[in-house]
Order: C-alpha cells, then sequence, then structure tokens
C-alpha cells in the first residue's frame, strides 16, 4: 500500500500538486489519468523519490518515504520495479543483459542464480529464445514485455508503470494490460500506472483517480466512472473515446 497524503509540489511558484491525498492499495492495479499537463507524472516522480515533494507524505506502508535519507531510499527503492514510458531498455544490452541488470546492481546473487532469476522472468512474460537478441531486433509489444520482466526481477513490493501502453496497437495493448493485471494479482504488488488510454482503464482499473489542475478531482473503480457526473471527468472520457475512435478509423485506411 502507499498513501500520498496532502502530497504538494511546486517548481519556481507554480504550484503543480495541490493537497493530494489518497492510498493506492495493494494487490490491485490503480489508475492515475488525467489530461496532459494535469501533474500525473509529477506525482508519479515524486513517488519512486525523483522529485521532492514540497509539502506532504508518501507512505510506503508504515515507512514515510519523503523523510527517508538518500540512503535509506536506495534500500526502500530495491521493493520498487519501474516501467518507463517507451520501455527505456539499454540499446547497448540484449534482452537478457536488461533483465540481469537490476539483479547485477543490487543483489549478491551468484552468475548461475542471477541467469536463472533473469530466464524466470522473461518466460513469465512469454518471451522464450530472445536472450541474446538487441532490444532493436524485436518488436515494440516484445521490447515492453521485456521492460516488465526487467521490472519484476528483483521481485518488487510496488509496481510504478508510466504509459505502458505508449506506442502500441490497440490488441497488443491490451496483452500488456492483462500481463500486468496478472502480475499484480499474482505477486500482491501495488500497482500505480500513469495512462491516457480509456481502454486500459475500463479493463483493468481497479481503482481510478482522476487529476484536474493539480488537484485529485474524482476517485472510484473502473465502473463508477460510467455513472459520474463529474462534469471534468465525463469530458475527459468523453475525449480520449472519441481519440481511440479517430485513431482506429486511420489504422483501418492505411489497412487498406
Amino acid at each position: 500500500m502507499i498513501r500520498c497524503i496532502n502530497v504538494c509540489k511546486t517548481f519556481d511558484d507554480r504550484e503543480v500538486l495541490s493537497n493530494i491525498d489518497t492510498t493506492f492499495e495493494k494487490g490491485k492495479t490503480n489508475l492515475i489519468i488525467g489530461q496532459s499537463g494535469s501533474g500525473k507524472t509529477v506525482l508519479l516522480k515524486c513517488m519512486v523519490g525523483l522529485h521532492e515533494v514540497t509539502s506532504g507524505d508518501i507512505m510506503y506502508s508504515e515507512t514515510n518515504f519523503s523523510a527517508l535519507s538518500n540512503k535509506q531510499r536506495s534500500e526502500e527503492r530495491k521493493k520498487i520495479g519501474m516501467i518507463f514510458q517507451g520501455g527505456a531498455l539499454f540499446d547497448f544490452a540484449t534482452v537478457e543483459g536488461n533483465v540481469l541488470f537490476p539483479l547485477n546492481m543490487f543483489t549478491n546473487m551468484s552468475e548461475e542464480e542471477k541467469l536463472d532469476r533473469a530466464n524466470f522472468c522473461l518466460r513469465r512474460v512469454n518471451l522464450i529464445n530472445v536472450n541474446h537478441l538487441y532490444p532493436s531486433q524485436i518488436s515494440g509489444g516484445m521490447q515492453k514485455r521485456v521492460a516488465i520482466a526487467r521490472a519484476i526481477a528483483l521481485n518488487p513490493k510496488y509496481l510504478f508503470c508510466d504509459e505502458p501502453n505508449s506506442g502500441l496497437d490497440p490488441i497488443t495493448a491490451g496483452i500488456i494490460d492483462n500481463l500486468i493485471k496478472e502480475l499484480t494479482i499474482e505477486y500482491d504488488i501495488t500497482t500505480i500506472i500513469n495512462t491516457h488510454d480509456m481502454n486500459s482503464v475500463m479493463q483493468i482499473g481497479d481503482k481510478v483517480m482522476f487529476i484536474h489542475e493539480g488537484k485529485k478531482w474524482w476517485e472510484g473503480s473502473k465502473d463508477d466512472i460510467l455513472d459520474s457526473d463529474n462534469p471534468e471527468l465525463n469530458k475527459f472520457v468523453f475525449a480520449s473515446e472519441m481519440a481511440q475512435m479517430v485513431k482506429k478509423y486511420h489504422n483501418r485506411l492505411k489497412m487498406k
């Protein structure tokens, strides 16, 4: 479980986050949605310590992450998996090398143990016989699965995903969504996902928080969205659905 308690973030006197107060639940997929510039990526970066909060607290279970020293945060980060937008794989490393990276950095495992763990993670995301290929030699969907394998290599308690479906076609995006959902339940992870994709929201959103102009504007389940009378949320959902329809229409034209 992760709790944000009255989290505020200011850049050069400009308030980007204002009194965000919410709980992200263990064993569930917690989605953060909102327009570009709404503050959702800043919130994600605050939660992993890439930005310092201006005020408020980030609680990892009973640990106040915001109050930890850099050394203490390094220990806490071993419990964190991160899937970056675009995958952020190392081009110079093979698939196997990418998954081995956190194991080399943060464990004292033997080489044999690390290889066993890397292979287990690759099999878990349905990647076989790709160990010695480079990211440029595999598809975008496979790259995302390598990124997921790397993120779960240390068996994290917390998984952060920044637009994990960015650049993927709808079918591949659905596969990635389902994989993240499966891993969340299987390993009882607190999973937090930033997304613009309403398909993802309606498919795997156990809990959804809508951020508008740096404030928590609405939160509930994916089913609650359909009954919401929140005008800003409804506007966002409608605009997202229209964007998806236009995208699908253009994809059909390209196939003709």
